[in-house]
């Protein structure tokens, strides 16, 4: 527990360097770390790896043996009456050390797991963050456009009313009005579903609300694509966890080469004697210590284990190859999204200004004479088309960021 709380503490270091825009979601990031149960269960399985070394480095149980003669066996000495043994038995040398450090290596790679499960979840709640954040600019976003349309729903009545244009236009506006109040229903249904995500991830209440900010932060990535790439090579926990699998393999060579080492016994017999015809007293005549060696003939099972950790180390070893190789080509369709994202939003920026611009223009046309009422609403759908693709341009930018920092095992 106190690991975990180290853990975590130096978390919270780490997240403070960010921009205090984000402090919402590096709070929930702790959060999930403090709270999430699959995250803990990751770490418990971690320590309880951590116990396995000081049980495989000990020595094996003594062993004490009690044997009564039911039939007392006659000696010179006197009668037999029991036996006790005491026997130790002693691995060949080096072998309690090589499984420790085994058990110490199984270990390490339990902790990467530990740390690939944190880097996912931190990935997940961010990502199930930034759906929050679009999913409410989307709801804004459709309010805005409601009472555009209710605006223009107002001026269209009083053109009808003055005989200047149709009824046909009031229509219409209602029709546009009716598949954005549907479209906003579907929004908040969203909205809840992702709450309830959300709060999973942190194993808090289903509708506890989340706290959103006003406007997405504009972060961009603080390396070089080589840099990126660099890092996670080397710091990707998914690889890390294949490299010290392939090195455990390696240490149990030398466990199954001891193996096939002889083991050491040593031991004292002590055996109970009573009166005899030479031994009027009585005497515990006979202790003695003794010593055995365990011979391993069969040596084509001591072969073949040493053979199959070979194979698993060599499995290993292209697993992390392969493993390297797909994290590569993820990156590259995360980078991709990544500046596919950045040209989104310069695009849709300067879109959305130059449509709302249109429809001011519009608008004024059309509460002077009556004229172009198509081409009105074909320009405040454009609107609402290009707010919500802005919006999606943010998020989709900070999400493959994230992602991008998953892959590097940050």
């Amino acid at each position: 527990m106190k690991k975990l709380i180290y853990i975590l503490s130096s978390l919270w270091v780490l997240l403070a360097f960010e921009s205090t825009a984000q402090d919402d979601l590096n709070s929930y990031l702790v959060t999930a770390a403090e709270n999430n149960p699959g995250l803990k269960a990751k770490f418990d399985d971690y320590m309880a790896a951590l116990e396995v070394a000081p049980q495989v480095g000990t020595l094996p149980d003594p062993q004490l043996a009690f044997g009564y003669f039911i039939q007392p066996v006659e000696t010179r000495m006197g009668p037999q009456r029991f036996k006790v043994s005491l026997t130790q038995m002693f691995p060949w040398f080096g072998t309690l050390n090589a499984r420790e450090n085994v058990a110490a290596q199984a270990a390490k790679v339990k902790y990467e797991l530990f740390e690939e499960a944190k880097s996912q979840l931190f990935n997940d709640v961010k990502g199930t963050y930034f759906n929050l954040y679009f999913t409410q600019k989307a709801i804004d976003i459709t309010h805005e456009n409601l009472e555009i349309l209710s605006a223009f729903q107002k001026l269209a009545v009083a053109k009808i009313e003055a005989g200047l244009v149709s009824t046909v236009d009031e229509y219409r506006i209602e029709m546009e009005t009716g598949e954005l109040e549907n479209q906003l229903a579907l929004l908040r249904d969203k909205m809840r579903s992702q709450t309830v995500l959300f709060n999973r991830l942190l194993n808090d209440t289903l509708d506890t609300p989340v706290k959103l900010p006003d406007d997405l932060w504009a972060n961009d990535l603080e390396y070089s694509k080589m840099a990126i790439l660099d890092s996670i090579r080397t710091q990707n926990h998914q690889l890390l966890k294949l490299e010290l699998e392939r090195e455990m393999y390696n240490l149990k060579q030398e466990v199954a080469r001891k193996q096939g080492s002889p083991s050491i016994s040593v031991g004292i017999d002590y055996i109970n004697v009573g009166k005899g015809d030479m031994n009027l007293e009585g005497k515990d005549a006979l202790m003695f210590p003794r010593i055995g060696l365990s011979i391993p003939l069969y040596r084509n099972k001591y072969n073949s284990l040493v053979k199959e950790v070979v194979l698993q180390e060599s499995a290993k070893t292209f697993e992390k190859q392969n493993k390297d190789n797909m994290l590569e080509a993820i990156f590259e369709a995360t980078f991709t999204e990544y500046t596919d994202a950045n040209r989104r939003i310069a695009l849709y920026d300067k879109q959305l200004t130059l449509a709302q611009r249109s429809l001011n223009i519009l608008e004024t046309e059309y509460a002077t004479s009556g004229r172009n009422f198509e081409e009105l609403l074909r320009m405040e759908r454009k609107l609402l088309n290009y707010a919500l693709e802005l919006e999606k341009a943010k998020t989709d930018k900070q999400a493959a960021i994230s992602n991008i920092k998953y892959l590097m095992g940050k």
